[in-house]
């Protein structure tokens, strides 16, 4: 409500300044400021008021209509101003007449200055030409040799260091096969069994490897000395008493020393000391347990030696599966259970360690090594350091790769380190001989001088013009193929919509206003100009202005979608939607290019997705910007849009209200005449919105007096007929609620397409009945003079087909409603007739309807009468009580 106020307070101010202008257009008073020349003040007010008019001419005025219902603009308000009374009157009446094209050389001088505002100061001399003359120093100076620098600069740059990240990808592949070796490893190792597989007192660790991974050879021949032991340190002891073996056993001499020296010959034929240390510790414990454990023993050592055996075969199977050896010839099947939980542990931790210090690319595998053996030192079992190294040495793999922006950020701080290299320049000494050719360092010196003839590219400029003039010419064609009249006032708002985007990227802003100018065109001038104007930007900006293309095209898109799309919704939610989707198309399209042209596979993906992302953002910061600027230039240029029409639409505004609580029955007809209109327009392709916005509010001056319509009389009195019994005092009022619902509109601050309705719906038709009145009363006392104009409409006739449809709704709506019985054939007979009246009189003229579409609205009519006279059932009567009991 105070954006309402604010607009409507706003609006007043601009409609009185309006009034100002006319006043003194009539009254001669600002020819007469110029004839007073011999104050001062006087000047100061002419100058004050030639800037006033200025605005006031460039501003809309209530006397144009709106530019997409094809309305044609007045004839020009200058003649009021005469010609004979100075130069300033001459001028003025001459720049009023000519607004069009003076708007046209606004356009072509701003655009070419803001989008060509590089070519204002470009040296005469370049690097690489003929010096005209010989140059000599003014005076001493340090300047800076910007080559040198540059040089100097470039080289510290490719100097710096890369910044280097780590590769979580790499690190969670790392890590990954990691887990994978040592899932293999325990598979292998729960293949061979728990080790040790028994008790470490009786059978060492090292006996028990060996009893695990010998030859079978060695095994046999171990099993046999053991049975011979036993058979020479028992002979006499039956086999059925050897469980009792063990209640002595305490009491017999020393094993060693009952050995024969032949039987100990035949048991060290291995050689081996590890064959001989097995065999003595099975010895050991043969003779201090019963012979059934010894040969529970025997069996399990049997069975850990199978489970060996199939481990062994199912890692040679795996090496050669993974073709690279890993375990191979290692002591993973030998390291006990403890040792290998260490192991692992050890693994791990080393592992982390390393990668979260990072493996640079170009590593020596040497140094590599180096820092494996030193993380495993004290990490592992000095038996498994091999093992571990292996294992990590298989597995780790470079993870740091180039960290592009922080690296790009280094060496830029590194270039801005490097001191500016200064060149001392002498007074007297010659800077550059005639016929010279200037180089870069020469240029410099010139340049510093103010030697080297800066200029404005008039070439370049003209060139831009040309372009500039090219593209409006694109923009008037296009505007005459759709048929749009727009205004003066219009085309300044497209042009100063369309110098915000050049504006804006002359700041050193990538991010344009391409989506605000879509949607703000698209809402007030229609999709196709719309397209048209970003379609023309982003040809011409490219030639006149450096800008990156992939940003141009993603902005460009945003704007032609929002061009496209912005009429089609008819509320400001749905238009806030939109700006969202525009933020997804432009960074959509943003990522995709930088990905189709490889730019991401250059840079760090993320500095893309950072663009992308802005991008996006900017298509939908300035949505929002459009959307608060929308209902304010609306305002200022009286511009309607399908917005702005459903708003004004809602039966809860205050005339609305007013008018269906003053003056029902006028109400009542408005409804069925914008039902009428509504669906002729429809079939015609006409702004729909617009005619139903207009119709309810064509009749709204009919509040200053209801009940001098006989719609709102409700069956009472006529006042005509009773009270006034004058046809021209009748007559009048009838009139007089065009001139009211002109200054209600007003008032309200109606749109000037929407206060066209008012009067165009009558034209210059006349008052019929007050008329025939008259005529009567003329015929019947000659002394009455009879003027036909009293009692016709002051018009103008409709100016558009909206208008037009509206005329006719309304001329036809009180022929339907009196029809009760008549068939479909007799409403469309009457209809036609109707029609054929108003345009037999000329009415419809300069509405732009045709002939050929007269039969169409009457058909119209009828089907939507039809609609509201249905036929309906009729229902029995109830039997009162009183029939029901006699018939009872």
């Amino acid at each position: 409500m105070k954006t309402q106020r604010f607009l409507q307070s706003l609006t007043r101010q601009l409609r009185q300044l309006r009034r100002q202008y006319k006043v003194l257009c009539r009254q001669g008073k600002w020819l007469g400021l110029v004839s007073s020349s011999r104050s001062q003040s006087s000047h100061k007010k002419l100058f004050r008021t030639i800037i006033r008019n200025i605005l006031l001419y460039l501003l809309p005025t209530s006397e144009e209509g709106g530019h997409r219902q094809g309305r044609k603009a007045p004839q020009s308000t200058a003649k009021s101003l005469t010609s004979n009374h100075g130069i300033y009157a001459v001028v003025f009446r001459w720049l009023h007449q000519q607004r069009s094209a003076v708007i046209l050389v606004i356009a072509v001088v701003t655009l070419t200055g803001v989008m060509g505002h590089e070519l204002y100061n470009q040296p005469q001399m370049k690097i690489g030409t003929i010096a005209p003359q010989t140059f000599i120093a003014p005076y001493s100076a340090s300047i800076e040799d910007q080559q040198q620098t540059e040089a100097e600069r470039k080289l510290a740059q490719a100097n710096s260091h890369p910044v280097l990240m780590i590769n979580t990808q790499k690190n969670e592949q790392i890590n990954e096969n990691l887990r994978q070796l040592l899932e293999d490893a325990n598979e292998l190792r729960a293949i061979a069994g728990s080790f040790p597989f028994f008790d470490v007192s009786i059978l060492s660790i090292p006996t028990q490897r060996y009893l695990r991974s010998c030859v079978p050879s060695e095994w046999e021949k171990l099993k046999l000395a053991l049975e011979n032991y036993q058979k020479q340190i028992y002979p006499s002891i039956p086999k059925s008493r050897t469980a009792d073996r063990y209640q002595f056993s305490r009491s017999l001499p020393s094993p060693l020393s009952r050995l024969s020296t032949d039987a100990i010959k035949e048991e060290s034929k291995i050689g081996k000391p590890d064959f001989d240390q097995a065999l003595a510790e099975l010895k050991a414990y043969s003779i201090t347990t019963p012979n059934k454990n010894l040969s529970l023993l025997m069996t399990q050592i049997s069975q850990i030696r199978a489970g060996y055996g199939q481990a062994s075969a199912k890692l040679l199977q795996m090496e050669a599966e993974r073709k690279q050896a890993v375990y191979g010839e290692t002591v993973l099947l030998d390291l006990s259970d403890e040792d290998w939980t260490k192991t692992q542990m050890g693994i791990h931790q080393s592992a982390e360690r390393i990668l979260t210090q990072g493996i640079p690319p170009g590593l020596p595998r040497s140094i590599l090594q180096d820092a494996v053996n030193l993380q495993l030192q004290l990490s592992v079992p000095g038996e498994a350091e091999f093992l571990a190294t292996k294992v990590l040495l298989t597995v780790l793999r470079p993870n740091l790769q180039q960290d592009v922006e922080q690296t790009k950020q280094q060496a830029q701080l590194a270039a801005e380190q490097v001191a500016s290299v200064m060149q001392k320049v002498r007074q007297g000494e010659v800077i550059l001989k005639k016929g010279e050719r200037i180089t870069a360092w020469k240029f410099d010196v010139l340049d510093y001088y103010n030697l080297n003839r800066r200029e404005v590219n008039w070439l370049g400029l003209s060139l831009l013009a040309g372009l500039v003039i090219a593209a409006i010419g694109v923009f008037a064609w296009v505007e005459r193929r759709l048929g749009s009249h727009l205004r003066e006032s219009d085309r300044l708002l497209i042009l100063l919509l369309t110098l915000s985007i050049p504006s804006v990227l002359a700041m050193g802003v990538p991010y344009a206003t391409w989506s605000a100018i879509g949607l703000l065109l698209g809402s007030f001038y229609g999709g196709t100009l719309g397209v048209t104007v970003v379609g023309l930007m982003s040809l011409i900006l490219p030639i006149t202005i450096e800008i990156n293309k992939i940003g141009l095209v993603a902005g460009a898109a945003g704007g032609i979608l929002s061009s496209y799309l912005a009429q089609r919704f008819k509320s400001r939610e749905e238009l806030a939607l939109l700006g969202i989707v525009i933020a997804l198309t432009q960074g959509s399209i943003y990522l995709f290019l930088n990905i189709l042209v490889g730019a991401a596979f250059v840079h760090a993906w993320y500095t893309i997705l950072q663009n992308a992302l802005l991008f996006g953002l900017s298509g939908l910061a300035w949505s929002i910007i459009a959307l608060g600027l929308s209902p304010y230039l609306e305002t200022l240029f009286d511009l309607i849009t399908p917005i702005r029409l459903a708003e004004l639409a809602n039966p809860n505004r205050a005339l609305l209200k007013r008018l269906a609580t003053e003056t029902p029955g006028t109400f009542q007809h408005t409804l069925f005449v914008a039902t009428l209109a509504e669906a002729a327009a429809k079939k015609l392709r006409c702004n729909v919105e617009l005619v139903r916005a207009g119709t309810l509010y064509h009749d709204i001056g009919k509040m200053h007096d209801p009940l001098g319509f006989i719609e709102n009389q409700m069956g009472g009195p006529n006042k005509h007929e009773t009270e006034i019994k004058d046809p021209w005092k009748s007559a009048a009022i009838i009139k007089k609620h065009v001139t009211e619902g002109l200054v209600m509109a007003k008032k309200h601050s109606l749109p000037t397409a929407i206060q066209a309705f008012i009067p165009e719906h009558q034209g210059t038709m006349a008052i019929a009945y007050f008329y025939h009145q008259a005529q009567q009363m003329a015929k019947d006392d000659p002394s009455i003079i009879l003027d036909q104009a009293d009692f016709c409409y002051d018009g103008p006739i409709p100016q558009s087909r909206e208008t037009g449809i509206v005329m006719l709704a309304d001329s036809c709506e009180a022929a339907l409603r009196s029809l009760k019985d008549a068939t479909p054939e007799q409403a469309l007979s009457m209809l036609n007739n109707i029609i054929r009246a108003k345009w037999q009189e000329g009415q419809l003229v300069d509405s732009g309807l045709t002939r050929e579409e007269m039969p169409k609205i009457a058909q119209l009519f009828v089907e939507v009468w039809q609609q509201f006279h249905h036929k309906r059932i009729a229902y029995p009567k109830s039997k009162t009580s009183n029939d029901k009991s006699g018939n009872s």
